[in-house]
């Protein structure tokens, strides 16, 4: 039998998924209280939840995200899985973050039959600016302060206050320099 609060929580994303989803960006001229609507889905939905956030059109995300103060989510991005993201990070359109990676290691059964490998958490710190159409891969931690070229793939962590950029991304320069 499914509880009562799953009930509620399935009604809320099918509400967010199928309605408020699909509502305008938020900075379009066209004010409909989307970023509110969207805003109060995720407080529901999301396992934490901070204030002034903003969840962009058409973003699919899991209830295992945690979202800072003063974040958001962007435009058509896709989270999985356990993703913590801090306070203050402004993500671009398009954005994917991954915490789960298929089996590969056997070479006597094809890779499609064998499953996927254990998840990694992704962990964004503070003040963090992720750029357009970028990729982070499972279990990478991204440092206070970093930015994200757009259309980087992150495979690995970044330290605090680094530019990075390209596939995979690497560090250009550092914020302080």
């Amino acid at each position: 039998m499914i509880k009562r609060k799953n009930l509620i929580l399935i009604f809320i994303g099918r509400f967010l998924y199928f309605f408020a989803s699909k509502l305008p960006a938020s900075y379009s001229r066209i004010k409909t209280g989307q970023k509110t609507l969207r805003s109060t889905c995720g407080k529901l939905i999301l396992s934490k939840c901070g204030k002034n956030v903003n969840i962009e059109k058409g973003a699919v995300f899991s209830s295992r995200v945690t979202l800072g103060d003063n974040s958001g989510i962007g435009i058509r991005a896709s989270i999985s899985g356990e993703t913590h993201i801090g306070n203050n990070v402004m993500m671009g359109p398009d954005c994917i973050v991954y915490t789960r990676n298929h089996a590969f290691s056997r070479t006597d059964i094809p890779m499609c039959e064998q499953g996927f490998q254990e998840e990694k958490p992704v962990f964004i710190a503070d003040d963090v600016w992720i750029g357009g159409r970028v990729i982070i891969l499972p279990g990478v931690k991204i440092g206070t302060g970093a930015i994200i070229g757009a259309g980087s793939v992150v495979t690995k962590d970044v330290p605090d206050y680094a530019v990075v950029g390209g596939n995979p991304a690497k560090v250009l320069k550092y914020r302080n320099q």
